[in-house]
This record gives structure tokens, sequence and C-alpha cells, in this order.
């Protein structure tokens, strides 16, 4: 199961159900806009699983970012990383997952890293997440302005 790399407005929307199910605040026409936007102008790369029926929606997909940062120095940023619920357990995610460290190795990256929802729903992340040798480095804080 070899992930591809979303280039088509039809690729996005195939990637937009399971976006969802981890962004269920943004309408589906919000998400593709940001979408493009962040691979325009950020170098947002979104990935997804094929599946075996090229028309139906993309099982899991993942979307990253190279940074620099002075603490970690090159680093590819996961932005997001969800399954349909329907498709869980059947290693869409692990596969994306080597897939974005495989991508970070080629291009130089000293480490991956992501931030993950604090609460039970996401304890089988956390599980894929220490599994792939991840550590929880720190805490993140958020302050919102709107």
């Amino acid at each position: 199961m070899m992930p591809t790399i979303a280039q088509s407005d039809e690729d996005i929307r195939r990637c937009l159900p399971a976006m969802l199910a981890l962004r269920p605040h943004l309408t589906p026409e919000q998400a593709f806009e940001q979408i493009r936007f962040q691979q325009a102008n950020e170098g947002f790369v979104l990935a997804f699983i094929a599946g075996d029926d090229p028309s139906a929606p993309a099982p899991a997909v993942t979307g990253y970012r190279t940074l620099n940062f002075l603490y970690s120095g090159k680093t590819i940023y996961i932005d997001d990383l969800s399954t349909l619920p329907a498709a869980r357990g059947k290693g869409y995610a692990s596969a994306l997952v080597d897939f974005v460290v495989e991508q970070a190795r080629q291009t130089g990256c000293q480490c991956v890293s992501l931030d993950s929802g604090q609460n039970p729903a996401r304890y089988d992340a956390h599980r894929l997440y220490l599994n792939k040798g991840f550590n929880i480095t720190s805490h993140h804080f958020k302050l919102d302005l709107l």
C-alpha cells in the first residue's frame, strides 16, 4: 500500500472525507480551499492511501510540511493524520507515518514531529505514534484570538 501525493482537485476531493473525520469543524469546501492555499503558499503536502476503488474516498490521509526550527532544525511537521472510521485497523495510518518518515530521511530532516489531542478518542493514535518511536517531548499551548 503505497501512499500517493494529492496534486489534482480530484485527488484532494477524494481525501476530504478522511480529513473531515479529524477536522469536523470544517465544511468540505473550507477544507478544500485551505488545503489548496497551504499547498500554494506553505509547502503543504497531502498524501493518501488510494484504496482499491479509484472512485471511492481515500481511506486514510496525512498532511505535512517541512519547517525549520531553532530547537530541532529541519523538521517535517505532520499537521493531520486521519483514517475513515470504517477503515481503521488496516495499517493505513502506519503506512502513512512510514511514508512521511522516509520523506524526512530523504530530504535531510533532523526529525518528524506532530501534535495530538489529549483525550480518549486519540489513544489509538497515541499508541501508533509511540510504537513508531515518537516520544512525548512537550506540551502544546494555544491562545485563541478570535
